[in-house]
């Protein structure tokens, strides 16, 4: 349900804007007695249940002013949200927001927040642009690599009466040790062990090249500062922090090498794979890279039609607005991060730069995407672009599926939770991209090439197009 706020929108210099919020008295009262309530739960006030105190006894006993303080602090990022939407901006970066005085009892409540919005364009060209498409071609190192790939997971594994080497498989059983004591996590029995995957902590695997079965190895290693991420074994250490930069000795007892015995390349691994002939399933092979490469070309000619549209539009990106954009996407890729337990600082131990370096890293790619966002909410505007009602249905067909529901339910669900405005806002920039790209005209790499070096700076910029990237607005 929509939360009634209204505002007033002022534009300032370089792409920003400052909105005046207004929170109805209704609204303010509504929340204050949701924070009584809240507060009414660990409050224990004679003559009523625990949890069943009145707000406006629970207001009586506490103040009015602690309560409303707590209902703002609650309640702010939904009217900062309401507040955005109904001005109806594009925010980019951090906001500043300042909060009047809190209101007394029946007045509503004010706030202001300044922000950067998205850029506006003024459209230059951008149907019937002419673009570079490159053309499909399957290179048979391609399907040797996908006839190799096939052959190493359909390899069996053999005992050999040989030392082991890279690329081998070694069962062990080992005992770790630190100063003499055995660990937590440093003991495994009949482990079987890749050389050279990487798997096990640093030196481990290395140290166990030449041994044969029947061998005891002394392995010593040291624990790493920060963990790589991925699969870790009980050699590896999951002991965390305690471990970290210890050294630790190993004794393994090698109890088989195993060798790695891929199929031959002939018509008994097609018929494994389901196929009759190396032939069929080659050709199988080159059929199915073929529509891998023609999806990845689709994707990179609507990338270069959007930018020729871009090229061909004039759209002012303030310095303050990329900055502000390159550091919104690192703090979106480090609360990612953190969600799969790699916390910003490890990220930034690991690739070794402060978060201002990635920051500036990324002012490229951020001012791209802005332009590239102008332009399309122009295209939507000038052409008046609104996806049907059956459009939206459509795009939830796959996740009414995954979900066990159906599109029309997720719809409601979508509305009633006021999230519709997303999936319409992603059909509509997806439409602009068809747009734009339906109406191009193709034109060989070669061509395009040609064309954009006969352009100088200060000249009007020809119809133009860039392959590169298989970034697809919105697909």
């Amino acid at each position: 349900m929509a939360v009634p706020v209204s505002t007033t929108v002022t534009e300032l210099p370089e792409s920003r804007v400052r909105v005046q919020a207004e929170v109805p008295a209704a609204e303010v009262e509504k929340r204050v007695a949701l924070a009584a309530r809240q507060l009414g739960r660990n409050l224990r006030v004679p003559g009523f249940r625990a949890g069943k105190v009145p707000p406006p006894v629970i207001i009586q006993r506490v103040g009015r002013d602690a309560v409303l303080d707590e209902a703002v602090r609650d309640s702010i990022g939904t009217w900062y949200s309401a507040a955005i939407d109904a001005a109806r901006i594009v925010p980019v970066g951090e906001p500043a927001l300042d909060l009047d005085e809190l209101p007394g009892e029946g007045e509503p409540l004010r706030f202001s927040i300044e922000i950067g919005v998205r850029p506006s364009a003024e459209l230059g060209q951008y149907q019937g642009l002419e673009v570079g498409r490159r053309e499909g071609e399957i290179e048979q190192e391609a399907v040797t690599a996908e006839l190799d790939a096939l052959r190493e997971r359909t390899a069996k594994l053999e005992t050999v009466e040989r030392p082991a080497g890279r690329g081998d498989f070694v069962v062990i059983d080992f005992l770790g040790t630190l100063e003499g004591e055995p660990f937590p996590g440093g003991e495994r029995r009949d482990q079987m062990v890749e050389l050279g995957s990487g798997r096990l902590v640093q030196g481990f695997e290395d140290q166990l090249e030449g041994a044969s079965a029947g061998e005891t190895r002394t392995v010593t290693i040291t624990f790493p500062v920060v963990s790589d991420s991925g699969d870790e074994s009980d050699a590896r250490g999951k002991g965390g922090a305690e471990l970290a930069g210890r050294e630790a000795r190993f004794e393994v007892n090698v109890k088989e090498v195993k060798a790695k015995e891929l199929p031959e390349l002939g018509d008994d691994l097609a018929v494994e794979a389901g196929f009759d002939t190396l032939a069929e399933l080659e050709g199988d092979i080159r059929e199915r890279l073929a529509e891998a490469q023609s999806a990845d070309i689709d994707a990179e000619f609507r990338e270069a039609a959007l930018d020729s549209a871009v090229a061909q539009a004039t759209v002012e990106v303030p310095a303050a607005l990329v900055e502000s954009r390159a550091r919104e996407l690192w703090d979106q890729m480090a609360h990612t991060l953190a969600h799969q337990g790699i916390p910003r600082e490890t990220y930034l131990q690991i690739t070794g730069k402060t978060e201002d370096e990635l920051v500036e890293e990324g002012k490229e790619g951020a001012e791209r995407d802005l332009r590239r966002e102008a332009v399309l909410a122009a295209v939507v505007e000038a052409e008046g672009i609104e996806p049907t009602e059956e459009e939206l249905l459509e795009a939830l067909e796959r996740a009414a599926v995954t979900e066990r529901s159906t599109p029309k339910k997720l719809l409601e669900r979508l509305r009633s939770s006021g999230r519709v405005d997303g999936l319409r806002h992603e059909l509509t920039q997806r439409k602009a991209v068809d747009l734009i790209a339906d109406s191009a005209k193709p034109i060989s790499v070669a061509q395009a090439q040609a064309r954009d070096k006969l352009w100088t700076p200060g000249a009007e910029r020809p119809q133009e197009g860039a392959v590169g990237g298989l970034w697809t607005p919105g697909g």
